[in-house]
This record gives structure tokens, C-alpha cells and sequence, in this order.
């Protein structure tokens, strides 16, 4: 048995023009009859360092006897009108770095092994959670992961503020964790032990999605270690932005 919570996250790689570009980690989200894959909206996108990928790949188990068994699924990041086709959002503080592509199932390999998050396993009273609280956060850092059975890894953190407050007024929080690159648009979730609502093939609470380590300016790197601070923005904005037929840039 692949414990469910591996098969809701895939590694993403990105190209431009047939030239591998950088990895990443995403996660599957659905709603409805919809089906997402969420990451961030850097991975997809990121004007300053002039990332402009115009596909990504993950990659699909095929066989819960065989997990070496995989598949790789070409996902196009433009439409035929050149807009893109992922959906992001703001909110009153700016951007939200996430950003949820549609999957068309059609495309998918008629045999392949998938869980996905759903607006059930989203957080729906903010004191179940803690500062301090253990989390997870599942992906691929530098791109390490079981290369034979293709698997992600999990990185263990807490949650590092208040949990409901917007982080300097952003919609994140933070977790402290040693994470790296690789890591961007990885899952972060908290075990609830849940047998219902929805949650009984993956008994997890989705929190958040890791984006980026929280450093400062000023720190001197000769005296002062890295905080293994973390970015992680609140997974309630995958609710706006597979809200029906959402624009491409939603409002949080």
C-alpha cells in the first residue's frame, strides 16, 4: 500500500521551448467534478528572475504493485490565444503566490494512481490549529526523492505564528523547518486522524502551500546561522480560485 498522502503530490518540471527549465512540487486539488494541480505561482511564472516556462510535467504512479511504475503527463501553461491558463489570485495585500492549473482528466493515461485535496480537508475552525503544531511538508527538495520508487519525501516543521493571523499583513503564516529549492508549491499539511467528511482516504488537513524561506537583510551570514524560517501562504485561497468559472486572476 502507497500511504495515500504520496499520491497527492507530483513532482513538477518546467520547460521553455523543449529546454528543461527547474523542479518544483505540486499537489492535486479537487472540486467537484474539477480536478487542479496547485503550486505556486512562481513556478509557473516569475518576472524578476525572468522564469518563463511554457509547460510542465509531472509525473503519475501506475501501479500499486509496481511504484517504480510511472508515467509523465505534458501540461501546457498557454492556449492557442497565448493567455495562460492557470488561475491566481490577490488579495488586499497584493498577489498570492499560488496558483491552481485545470487538468483535463482526458489527458490523463487511462491507468494511473491519484489522491487529491478537496475543500473538505481545508482548515474550517482556525483554534484546531496552534502555534507550534507539528506539520509536514511533502515534496521534492533539490529534487531528492525515491528515485526507485518515485516517491516524494516530508520534512517535519510547526507551524511558527499565529495561525489565522495574516503574517505582516499577508495571507500566510509561517513554519519553521529546514526547507530548500525544489520545495515550492509543497503541500503543508497537519494529521487529523479523521475517518469522515470526506477525509477517510486522505486523513490529512491541508494548511497551506510552501513557498519560499523568510530571511532577512540585515543578517550577517559569518555570525548568524539562516532562521529556517518559511513562507507558507493559507490553502483557503484554492477556494477562490476554483470557484466555478473563475478569471484567470481571482480576488482572495
Amino acid at each position: 500500500m502507497i500511504e495515500s498522502l504520496l499520491l497527492a503530490v507530483t513532482r513538477v518540471t518546467t520547460f521553455a521551448a523543449g529546454r528543461q527549465l527547474t523542479n518544483a512540487t505540486g499537489f492535486f486539488f479537487e472540486r467537484g467534478k474539477s480536478l487542479y494541480l496547485g503550486t505556486n505561482r512562481h513556478v509557473l511564472l516569475n518576472e524578476p528572475t525572468n522564469h518563463r516556462p511554457d509547460r510542465i510535467e509531472i509525473e503519475l504512479h501506475q501501479d500499486p504493485d509496481k511504484l517504480g511504475a510511472t508515467t509523465q503527463v505534458q501540461i501546457p501553461l498557454y492556449g492557442a490565444d497565448n493567455k495562460s491558463r492557470w488561475r491566481q489570485g490577490t488579495d488586499s495585500a497584493g498577489m498570492v503566490d499560488v496558483a491552481v492549473l485545470p487538468i483535463d482528466r482526458a489527458t490523463l493515461p487511462g491507468k494511473h494512481l491519484l489522491r487529491a485535496f478537496t475543500p473538505a480537508h481545508l482548515v474550517r475552525k482556525l483554534d484546531v490549529v496552534e502555534m507550534g503544531i507539528p506539520v509536514l511538508i511533502v515534496g521534492f527538495p533539490l529534487g531528492i526523492h525515491d528515485l526507485v520508487h518515485k516517491l516524494p519525501v516530508a520534512r517535519q516543521a510547526v507551524v511558527a505564528s499565529a495561525f489565522g493571523v495574516r503574517f505582516q499583513g499577508q495571507g500566510c503564516f509561517l513554519t519553521d523547518a529546514r526547507m530548500h529549492r525544489g520545495t515550492s508549491g509543497a503541500p503543508v499539511v497537519a494529521r487529523t486522524g479523521a475517518e469522515a467528511d470526506g477525509r477517510a482516504e486522505l486523513p490529512w488537513m491541508l494548511l497551506g502551500v510552501h513557498a519560499a524561506r523568510l530571511d532577512v537583510t540585515n543578517r550577517d551570514a559569518s555570525q548568524d546561522d539562516s532562521l529556517d524560517l518559511n513562507i507558507a501562504w493559507y490553502a483557503d485561497i484554492l477556494l477562490t480560485l476554483t470557484e466555478g468559472t473563475a478569471p484567470a486572476s481571482a480576488k482572495a
